[in-house]
């Protein structure tokens, strides 16, 4: 069946003038693609669209950068344009950098969780076309892991980071078109911005639904099975267990050389949504790179029904419970955060979050749905929805 899904720069390249937007920067990257399957900028550029500068995010403009790793500027091969990192030398564009563009386009197709730093890009993008009173075009996607919701909510004054700038909820169920008009009201940004929507999308629809082949989204985000299992281990990138990155089913895995015969009877119970089996595997990178590691396997049976982070946590506490010998937490550095400290409290958005897991099974279980719940953000968030 063929998708009815457009997405942003479907639109724009098929209703609006090239002309009108001038000297272009395109903060985008390989993980871009038009519904038919042609790379972002390359179509629009043959479209007319007068293109001069490329902005790239984390994992550059390739999107295979290694995870938090720093990203230099450069030239696209594929353009001959060039390319300032926002994940290298600086986390926003320069006064110099806008100098000469009339219009940011804005086109990097995300994931739909807090922690994922696409869209702390935006928020950077927005502050500095803000400053430099520039125009701002967001074209807009489908949020893959649908329009549902999941806390926390981020404690800004304490865990703001650059997987977690501003107080939103861990999965937020928005289009980044719809959290650029909160944060533009919010923080009284005023910037010029415009969002051309994407076409066809539906807030119950996961990428599942839309009937288009799966563009990796960053280096470990290899397939939807991947993404999906992505906001329940995510978490354990906090530990020193493998997240099952460099094997071949990262975060759809997890392990280490100790995790032998693990009872997972109670998660089970939590998280009927996620079947859970043994698994071994090799990584080629990262924790335990080379080691064989004895680990668990999940899958999302129905993406409707699953609580990811609820799930992670309680994943975390049943192997804590389990190893005591073993399981720790590790620092975690990245170009962001260099130290890599307080990692789960900048993933989570929860102040000493490691806390968390010293109450017994019933009182954490307990703190965690409170955590979780998202009511507040329902009514907040209302006034700025596009689908």
């Amino acid at each position: 069946m063929k998708s009815t899904i457009q997405f942003g720069v479907d639109h724009l390249m098929a209703n609006f003038d090239p002309l009108k937007f001038g000297k272009i920067g395109l903060v985008s990257n390989d993980a871009a693609f038009t519904s038919s399957g042609k790379r972002s900028r390359i179509a629009l550029l043959e479209a007319g669209f007068e293109i001069t500068k490329l902005f790239s995010p984390e994992h550059g403009i390739s999107a295979k950068g290694a995870d938090g790793a720093f990203m230099p500027n450069g030239t696209d091969l594929s353009t001959d344009l060039p390319i300032v990192s926002l994940y290298g030398e600086k986390l926003a564009p320069s006064t110099a950098d806008l100098d000469e563009i009339d219009t940011v386009l804005f086109d990097v197709p995300d994931i739909g969780l807090r922690y994922y730093t696409y869209l702390w890009t935006l928020s950077y993008v927005l502050e500095e076309c803000s400053r430099n009173h520039k125009r701002l075009v967001i074209l807009d996607r489908p949020n893959p892991l649908s329009g549902v919701i999941e806390g926390p909510i981020l404690d800004e004054e304490r865990c703001s980071s650059f997987i977690g700038r501003w107080d939103i909820p861990v999965r937020h169920g928005c289009t980044l078109g719809e959290l650029a008009k909160l944060f533009n009201s919010e923080k009284q940004l005023k910037v010029d911005l415009q969002i051309i929507p994407c076409l066809n999308w539906q807030k119950n629809m996961f990428f599942s639904d839309w009937n288009l082949d799966f563009q990796p989204t960053s280096p470990a985000i290899l397939s939807w099975e991947c993404m999906l299992a992505y906001p329940v281990t995510a978490y354990l990138e906090a530990t020193n267990l493998s997240d099952g990155r460099g094997s071949d089913a990262p975060f759809a895995q997890i392990g280490a050389p100790w995790l032998i015969d693990t009872d997972l009877t109670r998660f089970s119970e939590i998280t009927t949504a996620i079947d859970v089996q043994p698994c071994q595997f090799i990584p080629e990178e990262g924790k335990f790179r080379g080691e064989l590691c004895l680990g668990i396997k999940l899958k999302v049976t129905n993406p409707s029904l699953y609580h990811p982070t609820l799930a992670g946590l309680c994943l975390i506490k049943t192997i804590r419970e389990q190893y005591p010998k073993y399981f720790a937490w590790k620092p975690y550095p990245t170009r962001a955060n260099p130290a890599g400290t307080r990692h789960l409290d900048l993933l989570l958005g929860v102040f000493e979050a490691e806390k968390l897991f010293d109450s017994p099974w019933n009182a954490f279980l307990s703190s965690v749905l409170d955590l979780t719940n998202t009511n507040k953000w329902q009514e907040r968030v209302k006034p700025h929805l596009l689908y």
